[in-house]
């Protein structure tokens, strides 16, 4: 393990030690020790599902470490909750709009700490002016009597910061402050950061762009499945962003699942010049019968939106889909779903389960059509569901059961019988195993691969590099909305995938 504590002159504002943190059959952090100085850029870089979230959620007081201390200003804690991190004078910028847009900007900045006059009435004029000096002191061309609507993405992110500094904060934590923003906004946003540090402020920089980090971060540490892999003093050591990417990839034979070789048919499903607005750029892809087709990229790159937009779940401006090489429209789900399209969602507790429903109502919800033209023949869906049941595994105590009451590998596997008893022939997974544990994650690789032998095209989003590498058959990188790889045979590598997703 790295030992992250530097010699320095000045005392750490936040040091940690041994920070440990485990998940349902995943350990998020372990071990992890930091430190961040008065007035540092200190940068936190790693791929999806490295453990950057939690370590974040740890320090607002969002979640709890089961193990480890936390030092604020040289006071210990055991862990922190929100309003001991706010007072400490610690404030995470999430990506997530947390701003008023009917609201101007002094109002925002000030909204829950109203500023108030002599009579402890809230003070319109007192809000503007401290405003002003606000904006003032970190150089932002900014208007405090605009109203945040009428604001572009970039003015939006400054009025975040201007909100958080308003709390008297000493540490800024930004969480992908630049995701998706043009090299002109970017530039704009790192500046502000840069004035952050000359005013003082500590900022814990969280970012998959490589290039930014290197150009205003004071030191780097580099997080890999939940550990710190090293630390960088960037004055004093030469890296670059082919060191950082090594770092953030390279495991052991053993993280990976032996997937068996089944042969690749023909081309079963393809989109063509998909674009989900004007400005979009058009995306292709082709799938084929018994291929496992993945879609690999980081944060925001598009993927789930893209899948989404494939499944008739979101709008789209123009593009073309084909099945079995015949022209298809695809405008909603039930356009998908009768063109024999299934969508395992990323967050199936929201948009791939009804939680009120039971396990039987779940499965056959999809296709009830299968159980009578009029009246549903109820002991056919029972024992069609008990087949799905019983080939699945799915642990529960009777079919009647509640989704809602099963465990997060359980539910996985009653949308897959949904999809299962429609009998769909392509099926996209979008994140197949997040929060399965491993036997449960090893169970859906082999019922992946058993679709895949019977000829079934599955397109699979994935953040998990093992994961990506071990059942694909090809991988198809996104960056910015835009497939920018195609990746097969011996160029499926993690090196591969992080340089071209960076």
């Amino acid at each position: 393990m790295y030992d992250n504590s530097k010699a320095r002159s000045e005392e750490s504002l936040i040091r940690t030690e041994g920070i440990e943190k485990t998940f349902p059959g995943v350990e998020a952090l372990a071990d992890v020790s930091f430190s961040l100085f008065p007035g540092e850029i200190h940068s936190v870089v790693g791929e999806n599902g490295a453990g950057k979230s939690t370590f974040i959620k740890i320090l607002s007081g969002a979640l709890e470490p089961d193990s480890g201390t936390i030092y604020m200003d040289g006071q210990k804690f055991p862990h922190l909750d929100p309003h001991q991190s706010q007072d400490l004078g610690i404030q995470v910028i999430y990506q997530e709009n947390i701003l008023v847009p009917s609201m101007n900007v002094a109002e925002n900045i000030f909204v829950g700490h109203e500023k108030t006059g002599r009579f402890g009435f809230i003070s319109y004029n007192r809000a503007m002016e401290e405003a002003r000096d606000l904006i003032e002191s970190l150089g932002i061309d900014l208007d405090p009597t605009v109203k945040v609507e009428e604001l572009g993405v970039v003015a939006k992110q400054f009025v975040k910061v201007l909100k958080a500094l308003a709390l008297e904060s000493k540490v800024l934590i930004m969480d992908e402050p630049v995701a998706a923003l043009p090299p002109e906004d970017t530039e704009k946003i790192l500046n502000l950061v840069k004035e952050l540090k000359q005013n003082g402020i500590s900022v814990i920089y969280i970012s998959h762009k490589l290039e930014d980090v290197l150009e205003i971060s004071d030191r780097i540490t580099v997080l890999k499945d939940g550990e710190v892999v090293n630390v960088h003093d960037v004055d004093a050591e030469e890296i670059d962003e082919d060191l950082i990417s090594r770092e953030m990839v390279g495991r052991p034979i053993d993280k990976f699942y032996k997937k068996e070789e089944i042969e690749i048919g023909d081309i079963l499903f393809q989109v063509k010049g998909l674009m989900k607005d004007e400005d979009s750029p058009a995306v292709d892809l082709e799938v084929r019968e018994g291929e496992i087709l993945a879609i690999a990229g980081l944060a925001n790159a598009g993927r789930t939106e893209l899948v989404r937009t494939i499944f008739g779940a979101e709008d789209y401006e123009k593009g073309e889909f084909e099945y079995q090489g015949n022209r298809v429209k695809i405008l909603s789900p039930r356009d998908a779903i009768a063109t024999g399209l299934g969508l395992i969602p990323e967050d199936r507790r929201v948009s791939g389960l009804a939680s009120g429903l039971s396990v039987k109502e779940n499965v056959t919800i999809a296709d009830l059509d299968k159980l009578g033209d009029v009246f549903l023949d109820m002991g056919r869906e029972e024992d069609f569901v008990q087949e799905h049941v019983d080939r699945l595994e799915i642990k529960t105590p009777s079919l009647e059961q509640e989704v809602r009451f099963l465990s997060g590998g359980n539910q996985q596997k009653v949308v897959l019988a949904r999809w299962l008893f429609a009998d769909v022939d392509v099926l996209i997974f979008d994140e197949p195993t997040r929060g399965i544990d491993v036997n449960t994650k090893a169970e859906i690789y082999k019922i992946m691969q058993g679709l895949a032998k019977k000829g079934k095209a599955i397109i699979m989003v994935s953040s998990e590099m093992p994961e990506l590498i071990s059942m694909s058959d090809r991988i198809l990188v996104m960056k910015e909305g835009s497939i920018v790889a195609e990746l097969t045979g011996e160029e499926i590598t993690e090196e591969e995938i992080i340089s071209n997703a960076v």
